[in-house]
C-alpha cells in the first residue's frame, strides 16, 4: 500500500510539473497581448476626412511586444478580397500627418490601407518615448503586414507598403527582409543610416567625425541616466535663423504651421531622444538590396535635397520591376502633402501592376 501511495504521489507531481511546463511553454510561445492604448476618438488629422472611405482606429502588436496604433481606411464598397497597403512616415511624424493622407488616397483607389505610428511614438506603445531603432522600426512594417494578412477583406498574397522620408528607406529595408511585401513605394526617401553616419552629402564621412559624435552621445547617455530622463534633440528649428538652408525652411513650412503641425509629432514639437541616432550610425541599410525581388518605386522631387538618397538606392536594386520617378519642380516636402505634385496616379498604377 505504501508503494502504491508513493507511486500515486510521484505521478501527481509529474502531472502537475507537466501542466506547469505546458503553461510556461504556452506563455513563452504566445504573441504579446495587445495593450489597451488611449486612442483619440475625434478626427484630429491635418487633412480633411474623405466621404468616400470608411475610417476606424485599430491596434496590432509587433514581434517585440509593442502595440502599434493605426488608422485603417477602407473603400466603402468591397467585393471579394482586395490588396492591402501599410503606410508610415515621415521620420518623426505621426499618422495624422502625411502618412494618413497617402493612406486615405489609396483607399479611395480601392485598397484597404493602414497608416501607423511607429513604436515609441504618437499613439503607439513602447517605452521610453521617442526612441528610433533601425531594427524595431523595420519590424514595425512587417508587423503591419502581419495585421493586414489576417484581415478578412484583404488578399494576403497582395500586400504593399509605402514609406515617406526616412520611412521610405525603412520600407525598402523591410521589403528586402519580408517577401510577403510584393510592392514598395518610397516617397521622398532618406537613408537614415547613411545620413546618421556620414552627414548630409557624406560631408562627415570620417572615422574621426563619427568617433567624436559617438563620444558625445555616449556621454549624454550617462547624463540621461543620472537625470532619470532622456534629453530631446529638438524638432524642426523654430524660429528660423536668417541663414537657414532652404530645406529647413521647407520643413518649417510644414511642421511649424497649420499646414502640418500636430502636437504628437516630434518634428512639430521637441524631437527624438538625442541618443536615438546611435544605432543608426552603426547600422547599414540595403546591404542585400540586390537580392530584393519584389517591385519597388522610388519617387523623388527634382529639387529635393534628399534626391541623392533615392537615386543611389535605386542603383543598388536589380530587376525590371524597379522604377525611379523624378517629379519635375518638386522639393522634398512637396511630396508630404502637395497632391498637385505627388504623382498619385502613377503610384496607383504601379500598385495595380505589382499587386
Amino acid at each position: 500500500m505504501k508503494k502504491i501511495l508513493i507511486g500515486i504521489f510521484l505521478t501527481t507531481i509529474a502531472v502537475s510539473a507537466n501542466s506547469e511546463t505546458m503553461i510556461n511553454q504556452n506563455t513563452n510561445h504566445s504573441l504579446a497581448q495587445i495593450e489597451d492604448l488611449p486612442l483619440t476618438p475625434e478626427w484630429d488629422k491635418t487633412f480633411p476626412k474623405s466621404d468616400n472611405v470608411t475610417h476606424r482606429k485599430i491596434t496590432f502588436v509587433n514581434r517585440y511586444g509593442i502595440t502599434l496604433a493605426a488608422d485603417m481606411y477602407s473603400p466603402k464598397t468591397i467585393q471579394g478580397k482586395v490588396p492591402g497597403i501599410a503606410v508610415s512616415g515621415p521620420f518623426g511624424a505621426v499618422k495624422e500627418q502625411s502618412s494618413g493622407q497617402y493612406a486615405q488616397r489609396l483607399a479611395e483607389a480601392g485598397y484597404i490601407t493602414i497608416a501607423f505610428d511607429p513604436s515609441f511614438t504618437g499613439e503607439s506603445g513602447g517605452m521610453p518615448r521617442r526612441v528610433a531603432s533601425p531594427d524595431i522600426n523595420t519590424e514595425d512594417f512587417s508587423a503591419a503586414v502581419d495585421f493586414l494578412c489576417n484581415q478578412p477583406d484583404v488578399d494576403a498574397n497582395h500586400i504593399g507598403i509605402l514609406g515617406i522620408c526616412g520611412w521610405g528607406g525603412i520600407a525598402i529595408e523591410a521589403a528586402i527582409n519580408d517577401p510577403r511585401i510584393k510592392a514598395t513605394v518610397a516617397s521622398t526617401m532618406y537613408d537614415m543610416t547613411r545620413v546618421s553616419a556620414n552627414g548630409y552629402y557624406d560631408t562627415d564621412n570620417t572615422a574621426d567625425s563619427r568617433n567624436e559624435r559617438r563620444a558625445a552621445l555616449s556621454k549624454q547617455r550617462t547624463l540621461d541616466y543620472a537625470d532619470g530622463q532622456y534629453r530631446r534633440a529638438g524638432g524642426v528649428v523654430d524660429p528660423l535663423p536668417d541663414d537657414a538652408p532652404q530645406f529647413i525652411k521647407d520643413y518649417h513650412a510644414y511642421y511649424k504651421t497649420p499646414r502640418g503641425f500636430h502636437p504628437r509629432s516630434g518634428n512639430s514639437t521637441d524631437g527624438w531622444n538625442t541618443t536615438s541616432v546611435l544605432p543608426f550610425m552603426n547600422f547599414r541599410f540595403f546591404e542585400y538590396a540586390d537580392e530584393l525581388e519584389s517591385a519597388v518605386m522610388i519617387v523623388h522631387g527634382e529639387n529635393a535635397h534628399s534626391r541623392y538618397f533615392g537615386e543611389d538606392t535605386f542603383k543598388l536594386l536589380k530587376g525590371d520591376n524597379k522604377r525611379l520617378f523624378i517629379v519635375p519642380g518638386a522639393n522634398h516636402v512637396d511630396l508630404y502633402d502637395n497632391f498637385d505634385k505627388i504623382p498619385m496616379k502613377d503610384i496607383i498604377a504601379f500598385y495595380k501592376e505589382s499587386l
